[in-house]
């Protein structure tokens, strides 16, 4: 595998595909610039998803996620780019994407974008006595 920026998203077997169950991923080095001033834009990426048949492998998107530190793009529109992204990679049955961007002229942006199989439903939590 390579260790230079690429768009290209590995993916695994889902080792346990009949069950229902959450990865969390948390990239807290993205970075991209403002397509306005050609700044850097500093972000937390939070991923949240329930895989089908298919789990996005890390150090892919390590370097998925670094491919987009030349980039200019506003912080809805990345977010949602990178969701698409990781769905079309990945067709999990829920993907939740939060991107977290730090403080840029005393304003912080979060931006959450959520994507769901049509038919797929969320298991009820099990509440225990």
């Amino acid at each position: 595998m390579s260790n230079q920026p690429s768009k290209a998203l590995e993916t695994f077997d889902n080792p346990k595909p009949e069950r229902d169950f959450t990865i969390r991923i948390d990239l807290p080095e993205f970075t991209c610039l403002c397509p306005k001033t050609g700044q850097p834009d500093f972000a937390t990426l939070h991923i949240e998803y329930v895989p089908d048949r298919l789990c996005v492998e890390l150090k892919s998107l390590k370097l998925y996620a670094w491919s987009y530190r030349d980039e200019g793009a506003f912080h809805e529109a990345i977010t949602h780019q990178i969701l698409d992204d990781l769905v079309a990679a990945t067709e999990p049955k829920f993907m939740r994407l939060t991107a977290r961007f730090n403080v840029r002229g005393g304003v912080y942006t979060h931006v959450v974008a959520e994507h769901r199989q049509p038919h797929w439903s969320s298991p009820q939590p099990v509440q225990l006595p």
